[in-house]
């Protein structure tokens, strides 16, 4: 039972990092493509992701699962600096690595339960 239950903690934050991705990547697409077909791709990815949110609080802990949601902020720097040529600086480095290690160190805790 015990392994069971890791497992499916592993699923509740494997789902919550498909979110992130897809509302992110959604977003970018809005902003940096024009037309009507890359607005309804967005919509489909970002839906995307909601249903992954939605899925994944199933597997885990609200308070655990969302804050793993801030994944985006990484991909968002990330996709800034190479498409919108948005610079990186120090301080946007460290908030990239406490972010990372707060989103491992949560989705440990998820799991161990």
């Amino acid at each position: 039972m015990e392994k069971r239950e890791g497992q499916l903690g592993w699923l509740g934050v494997l789902l919550m990092l498909i979110c992130a991705v897809c509302l992110c990547m959604g977003q970018f697409i809005w902003k940096y493509y024009d037309g009507i077909l890359p607005l309804i791709a967005g919509f489909g990815i970002y839906g995307l992701g909601a249903l992954s949110m939605l899925c994944a609080y199933r597997f885990g802990s609200i308070s655990v699962l969302q804050p793993i949601n801030s994944v985006s902020y990484v991909i968002a720097a990330v996709l800034g600096n190479i498409f919108f040529n948005e610079a990186i600086t120090v301080g946007r480095v460290a908030g990239i690595a406490a972010i990372i290690a707060g989103v491992f160190l949560l989705a440990r805790g998820e799991v161990k339960k």
